[in-house]
């Protein structure tokens, strides 16, 4: 049956979260968060250092690598007034690992803070880097609707961009955390098995792993594999359309390794792929529409580019055929990883191709996270909710994890 998002309302998708419930800092160890079990509609509770105990043997992980980029720059105006600006995306349609290395000057798509102090012209920050006097300009080139093309300059030409973000930049802390980013933030806003610069916001589920619960993992013959989505702001976008279908989707940067792909392949079927966190399940969900692409030759152009409504405007096909199709799409174009863009959004009803389970924090009420928490789990959700309401469960980037299983 065919999902008529006109008739998902985001009424239907919403709770009441206090404040108080919201974690506006991390716990001093990562693993001791309280760990939240969905399995075949009962609900316990752990703590997340055990989970490696919990999760099925011979499963396999799904991690995502990005890196939070310090992506909020602080300027002053001429009269002392604050203005930020958070760098969202490049402005030009290169990867993000291109745009970071640029040098010298760079244009990206920004979010302004008190617009209002900026008048006109340049702003101007200096910074002292390595004994040097180091100058960043920024310029408004042009406006979209909530968004600027900003250039930013910099005198040290030797430097990339991802140099001058770490120099003025500040870790971009979610707005919910009603707080400045200190020092501790830099490390404890970002996954242990980080890599990747690119995102603006951290993949939450994977703060609470430690290494040695990654080691615990190996001991349990639990197989572990990592795929890149850059999360854009977009994320802590609410949902303020009365039906989902009104509601425009962000667009995220992924990368994937043909031997991921590989792997995947070869374990579909075996309800044992299990998710960390909704960025890694929407870039392989992704994936299995790209080969749904493939096999129907719709033209898919030269990277992987899945729209929002991809799965509800075409029909399915086996994930084994697409995800070979895939493949083998890769292995003819000699690619060793696969780029691109997508628009993914999961909503109740859609047909989970490849996950049996997702590790996932708490997410925040009419968001497009919890409707894919919806989605994969049912209207279970709202007692899942509420057991971690009533048991002092801390909420949203720093607060505690949960790992959910589909009822089959």
């Amino acid at each position: 049956m065919k999902i008529k998002p006109a008739e998902i309302l985001i009424k239907d998708y919403t709770y009441e979260l206090l404040a108080e419930k919201i974690a506006q800092f991390p716990l001093k160890e990562r693993d001791s968060s309280k760990l939240l079990i969905y399995d075949q509609g009962r609900i316990s509770q752990d703590v997340f250092r055990n989970i490696a105990d919990i999760v099925p043997k011979n499963s396999l992980l799904i991690f995502n690598d990005t890196k939070v980029i310090n992506a909020r720059l602080k300027f002053q105006n001429t009269a002392g007034k604050d203005i930020e600006i958070f760098a969202l995306e490049p402005a030009e349609n290169t990867e993000l690992i291109t745009a970071l290395g640029a040098k010298g000057s760079a244009r990206w798509i920004c979010l302004v803070g008190n617009l209002k102090a900026w008048k006109s012209g340049k702003l101007s920050s200096i910074k002292t880097h390595n004994d040097k006097e180091c100058r960043l300009e920024a310029e408004i080139q042009s406006r979209e609707t909530d968004t600027f093309v900003i250039k930013l300059s910099w005198n040290s030409t030797e430097l990339t961009f991802a140099e001058i973000l770490d120099i003025f930049g500040q870790i971009p802390l979610p707005p919910y955390m009603k707080r400045d980013a200190t020092t501790d933030d830099k490390r404890t806003y970002q996954t242990v098995y980080s890599e990747t610069e690119g995102s603006v916001a951290a993949p939450t589920a994977g703060l609470h792993f430690t290494g040695g619960v990654l080691d615990s993992l190996k001991r349990n013959n639990i197989k572990t594999g990592f795929v890149t989505l850059h999360v854009g702001a977009g994320t802590f976008k609410p949902v303020k359309t009365e039906s989902i279908s009104e509601h425009d989707m962000h667009s995220e940067s992924i990368y994937i390794e043909l031997s991921l792909l590989e792997e995947i392949a070869a374990s579909i079927g075996t309800n044992r792929i299990i998710a960390v966190g909704t960025t890694s399940m929407r870039t392989i969900e992704s994936v299995y529409w790209l080969g749904v692409q493939i096999i129907q030759n719709r033209n898919i152009g030269s990277e992987l580019n899945i729209s929002q409504w991809e799965p509800y405007e075409n029909e399915p096909e086996d994930p084994r055929e697409a995800f070979a199709a895939v493949i083998s799409y890769m292995k003819h174009k000699k690619l060793s990883y696969l780029y691109g863009k997508t628009n993914i959004i999961i909503v109740p009803g859609y047909d989970f191709k490849v996950f049996s389970g997702i590790i996932t924090n708490f997410h925040q009420p009419s968001s497009t996270l919890l409707l894919l928490i919806a989605a994969f789990i049912g209207n279970d959700w709202k007692r899942l909710y509420e057991y971690a309401l009533n048991n002092d469960f801390r909420f949203l980037s720093y607060g505690d994890s949960s790992l959910l299983f589909r009822n089959t």
